[in-house]
């Protein structure tokens, strides 16, 4: 964002937004995506702008309010001036207001962040940008019906074998680590899973071994992502099908096992069949998941409800503000963040890259446990 060649920026950016509008406009759960995500991008470019810049797009978004006027900013001033000391703000109130009705700033009202009077609310020029935003994203969704109303009736059949495709593949898109194969030559064994799970798994992969104990069973979709989670942190296929086999066993017998079960883990592998070596499942194409009834796969972020959820982060240590702050992720679509939330708070640590993929997580959190271990050793030693 502050590139040496400014013209050539802006020029990438304007072209990338245009391809992932159309990528992004071809359903509602992919449009709401796209509007987080560029909300949020907008969000922070505004306020790196100067008051003048700020204003200026008030008047390019065609926003209809003008700053109040001093003898109306004095009537309210102590009014204003309690607001401010209550969100622990300077009681030295700003001298540029907008009177504006409270709807159009849902998220300043919510969180009790402006002055409301006989319908309106007081808006400061350092909360502007909320004004500015709802504009926004009220452009930018009207835009993606209309892509969306020209893609479905005629670009998409036009495009059937140049565009298309393209289009439909970039959304579930993943250019991280593959995890293939575990990094470091790192191994586990059947014993090491539990406990595993409890350090160093993510909720996702933590649910589905809870689910297993719990049933021995799983039906494919979940035997897919965790089946591939544990080939990805190490484990071999002959201690997957002793692991498998001993699950599974217990509903349905050995030998059914080996008959109906086997292949596909064998599969996965890629000891059988094309000899395919599958790679495990990224935080995008698991959260782009549907689980039917009885499945237990997918993502928890997007696919448990508010109480479900609480209680399975709870039961991973996370509580208070943090566990707010996670929910409040996971309200405005943003599981990665959620997730990546989760394993700052169970791990004492920053995770500035994210979490993109559950394989990622497991090995960060490896690394985090073995550089603690080495500390206690070594103050041990001393």
């Amino acid at each position: 964002m502050r590139h040496q060649d400014p013209a050539e920026t802006l020029n990438k950016d304007i072209i990338s937004h245009f391809v992932l509008r159309l990528v992004y406009c071809r359903t509602e759960e992919l449009r709401k995506w796209f509007l987080s995500m560029e909300t949020t991008l907008f969000r922070y470019r505004f306020r790196l702008e100067t008051s003048e810049s700020q204003r200026m797009l008030m008047t390019e978004f065609q926003l209809p309010y003008k700053a109040l006027p001093h003898s109306e900013f004095e009537v309210v001033k102590d009014k204003l001036s309690q607001v401010a000391r209550s969100i622990g703000q300077s009681a030295n109130v700003e001298s540029v207001f907008f009177k504006v009705p409270f709807q159009e700033v849902p998220d300043l009202v919510a969180s009790r962040r402006v002055f409301l009077s006989k319908g309106y609310a007081y808006v400061a020029m350092s909360q502007v940008v909320s004004l500015v935003v709802t504009q926004f994203r009220c452009n930018i969704s009207k835009a993606l019906v209309l892509t969306n109303r020209k893609w479905t009736a005629t670009i998409k059949e036009q495009e059937k074998d140049r565009l298309t495709p393209i289009v439909e593949a970039l959304s579930n898109a993943y250019f991280g680590p593959d995890y293939s194969q575990p990094k470091d030559a790192v191994e586990i064994s059947v014993k090491d899973i539990d406990q595993l799970a409890k350090s160093s798994f993510p909720l996702c992969m933590r649910h589905m071994l809870d689910k297993l104990r719990e049933n021995h069973h799983l039906k494919h979709g979940g035997r897919m992502q965790f089946g591939l989670f544990l080939k990805g942190a190490g484990l071999k296929l002959e201690d997957a099908l002793a692991f498998w086999r001993a699950e599974f066993s217990q509903k349905v017998g050995s030998e059914r096992f080996d008959k109906e079960y086997a292949y596909s883990i064998r599969h996965n592998y890629g000891k059988e069949g094309k000899r395919t070596d599958y790679t495990p499942y990224s935080c995008q194409k698991i959260i782009s998941a549907t689980p039917g009834v009885g499945d237990h796969h997918g993502c928890p972020y997007r696919h448990f409800g508010e109480e479900n959820l609480r209680a399975a982060l709870n039961k991973m240590g996370v509580s208070g503000h943090t566990l707010e702050e996670i929910m409040d992720k996971v309200k405005n679509r943003h599981y990665q963040l959620a997730c990546t939330l989760t394993f700052e708070a169970t791990h004492g640590v920053s995770c500035d890259s994210g979490i993109n993929h559950p394989n990622q997580y497991f090995s960060e959190s490896q690394k985090v446990l073995r550089a603690k271990n080495q500390t206690v050793e070594s103050q041990s030693a001393t």
